[in-house]
């Protein structure tokens, strides 16, 4: 079997090392015949976008080998679909000079640690076509102006703030130059790749210095995209379509392709038969199912798509452990902010609307693309609109506004197990949170004077505060009230530990010998009219598994047990006698 290549972006590793690959060459053809002059691919992260340039720039690219030769790039398409392409597509192979950069190294703290990264990515791009230095074909002028941008000023030289912004500025419009001197030389248009357009955006908003970042990558982008004569075609790939208004500026002939305004259905991510395929060919066919719980539920214009890193990372894992199960592999490329922001500062309508998501329901919003990370949290919508085109939501239908015809109401669902398990751990992780922060005062007293009211209503108000998302749960409740429970003065608490004839849930140790210990066991209900019943259940268990016998058999002055039975956000408990 092939091996799987995770973590592999360069095409030509994946033909020249014979690893796996889901064809997707005819992104090329799709490009060529339908996309303009500038194509903005918006995909969520990890669904192929680096992989997908890397393989045009492989198609593109007019390389030479040591002895000056034009490299013949058919051996890296062999037995692709490309190759059925018309005459006109094909004779693009190997054609044009070719800029690609990667923003993503701009993650930093501050804006001049990530524009001086950004600066340090341009100059790797220039040192890569470093041939043209001194040649003949380019004017002294353009020499000159090449070596100066080859050549950057160190950092530990970049003191004064005038010299500093002097070499931010020649840097914007250095991919100009670059694409200039390329033409020149090679007497073609240049082909510009640029691969994730917005870390830098994202990572400056969460930064503080969003609005300086906005202006670098304007900047950039009206040099090298908008007045430039040199440019044959460029595209772009990111997670979030940014406003025009914001860093396209005067981009008229930008073509966009987003999960919802797509056109390009299949090129990034893999479809329902390439998956299918993939499975196959490594013994999985029993796995089907199981891996489309997990990782479908994109839904690209009308075309089902699976996220292709989880796919990728699921048959590597079961192919070396057939018993492993599915995890959210997704989950760990992501710092999935976004996610733990809108939780920890949810209004009660946001909780309501989690509440129906996680366990499987829709919400329906306005659907608009133009957005720019200042405008996240400006409402709810805006939120929403960000999580789907990430790849947190999918549409499951949308429909016209009767009242407002201009308007698109979305239809939204969590896609599968794996981004709801990434909802959920957030959540778990707020509620967490919030337990630990929370004055257990009041619940001590009623723990220790047997205070059956105040304990229920001490827990149900903290319960009220969080999202329905375990309220199937024992293990949660379990472990919630077990938390509580590790500050009452003089106890030490234990989980599960065998006592008489069976194991009480929870068993309140006392660390003096006159005081008794005192035992809890939990029920859950799925109805509130049941609850008593649970509680029933809970005496039945004290009585017949002989707990408190257990418990005066180690030698305890005494014991105290309650049944406590949950039901959703709410909980009873009453005193076993």
């Amino acid at each position: 079997m092939k091996k799987i290549g995770i973590g592999y972006e360069d095409y030509k590793e994946f033909i020249d090392k014979d690893m796996y690959y889901v064809d997707k060459t005819l992104l090329i053809e799709d490009i060529l015949e339908r996309g303009g002059k500038v194509t903005l691919f918006t995909r969520p992260r990890r669904f192929g976008k680096s992989l997908a340039l890397s393989m045009l720039r492989t198609f593109f690219e007019l390389e030479y080998d040591r002895d000056g030769n034009p490299v013949d790039k058919k051996r890296y398409f062999e037995g692709k679909k490309i190759m059925g392409a018309s005459d006109e597509t094909l004779s693009m192979m190997g054609k044009h000079p070719v800029i690609k950069l990667s923003l993503k190294s701009a993650k930093q703290p501050n804006f001049r640690e990530a524009v001086l990264q950004l600066r340090d990515e341009i100059v790797w791009e220039f040192d890569r076509h470093n041939y043209l230095k001194d040649s003949d074909k380019l004017s002294e002028t353009e020499n000159q102006s090449f070596k100066e941008l080859l050549s950057p000023q160190k950092r530990n030289e970049l003191i004064d703030e005038k010299d500093y912004r002097k070499e931010i500025d020649r840097y914007a419009t250095a991919i100009k130059t670059l694409s200039i001197c390329l033409k020149k030389y090679h007497d073609r248009n240049v082909i510009i790749l640029i691969d994730e357009y917005d870390v830098p955006l994202e990572n400056a908003y969460y930064e503080g210095f969003y609005k300086e970042m906005v202006g670098f990558i304007r900047s950039l982008f009206e040099s090298a995209l908008k007045t430039n004569d040199a440019l044959e075609r460029a595209v772009i790939t990111g997670c979030l379509r940014i406003s025009k208004e914001s860093i396209f500026t005067g981009l008229n002939h930008l073509q966009i392709s987003s999960v919802y305004n797509n056109g390009y259905e299949e090129a990034f991510g893999f479809t329902q038969t390439e998956t299918e395929q993939m499975l196959r060919d490594y013994g999985m066919e029993d796995r089907i199912p199981e891996a489309k719980d997990w990782y479908d539920g994109y839904l690209f214009g009308e075309t089902e798509i699976y996220n292709p890193w989880s796919i990728i990372n699921y048959v590597s894992s079961i192919a070396i452990n057939r018993m492993k199960f599915p995890q959210a592999y997704w989950a760990n490329t992501s710092s999935n902010q976004i996610i733990k922001d809108m939780i920890w500062h949810a209004d009660e309508a946001m909780k309501q609307e989690l509440d129906v998501l996680i366990k499987g329901g829709t919400i329906e919003k306005q659907i608009h693309e133009d957005i720019t990370y200042d405008d996240i949290h400006e409402s709810e919508d805006n939120l929403w609109n960000f999580l789907f085109f990430t790849g947190y939501m999918k549409k499951v239908s949308e429909r016209r506004d009767d009242r407002q015809e201009d308007v698109i109401l979305l239809t939204m669902k969590i896609p599968n197990i794996e981004i709801r398990s990434i909802y959920a751990n957030q959540i778990r992780g707020w509620f967490d949170k919030q337990v630990k922060d929370t004055d257990r005062g009041a619940l001590n007293r009623a723990v220790l004077e047997g205070d059956t009211e105040g304990i229920a209503n001490y827990v149900s108000g903290l319960l009220a505060r969080t999202i329905s998302v375990f309220d199937s749960d024992e293990s949660f409740y379990h472990g919630f009230f077990l938390s509580l429970l590790y500050n009452v003065p003089n106890y030490s608490p234990r989980s599960n530990r065998e006592e008489g004839d069976g194991r009480p849930d929870i068993v309140l140790h006392p660390n003096r010998p006159a005081d008794p210990a005192i035992i809890f066991e939990i029920k859950i209900r799925r109805k509130f009219n049941e609850m008593q019943d649970g509680i029933r259940e809970a005496f039945d268990q004290i009585r017949d598994k002989k707990y408190e016998e257990g418990i005066l058999e180690d030698g305890y002055a005494g014991v105290i047990s309650f049944g406590i039975c949950f039901c959703k956000k709410s909980c009873i408990v009453e005193r076993y006698i």
